[in-house]
């Protein structure tokens, strides 16, 4: 009996170091990585078009209002970017990481005095497309201070708060 056992063992166990080594190998941020296939061709193209050298993370489908989005992150020349993409291929909105120090002032100051003792963690300028035309719609900033955690707040160029979400 545990001959019989050690010999299935053996047979078995050439299969288990290959599904051991699959394991182990990265994915590479291409359209090779599994999932992209069910991305629709024109969304890709759009995505493709607007920013070339994209390296898609991750990406889900979502619904809002009736209309069907892909929200796509994706790496583009070593900056986080996320890009909501309608079904059709029209670019609906993007987001592409900034530095604190590309913040207008009058962002920066809006936050700071919301959460003088906040730490800028991510910082992400927003960009919506209407009719093909691109316009600045905000910026969205991940604070972290001491006694909230992090907290997302969207500013408008003009330093008006927008949007605000409770610690993540």
């Amino acid at each position: 009996m545990i001959i019989r056992n050690l010999k299935r063992s053996i047979a078995r166990l050439p299969a288990v170091i290959l599904a051991a080594s699959l394991c182990t190998m990265p994915f590479p941020a291409t359209q090779d990585r599994p999932g992209l296939d069910r991305i629709p061709k024109r969304v890709m193209d759009s995505l493709k078009a607007r920013f070339p050298q994209a390296e898609i993370r991750k990406w889900t489908r979502e619904e809002e209002g009736g209309t069907v989005l892909y929200d796509i992150e994706f790496r583009q020349e070593g900056r986080k970017c996320e890009a909501d993409i309608k079904e059709d291929g029209t670019i609906h909105n993007w987001e592409k990481e900034i530095a604190a120090r590309d913040l207008p002032d009058v962002v920066r100051r809006t936050v700071e005095r919301k959460y003088p003792k906040g730490v800028f963690t991510e910082i992400m300028a927003i960009t919506a497309v209407t009719s093909g035309k691109e316009t600045l719609e905000g910026y969205e900033i991940v604070v972290k201070t001491p006694d909230k955690g992090e907290t997302e707040v969207t500013v408008a160029p003009d330093g008006k708060i927008l949007e605000e979400s409770g610690a993540r």
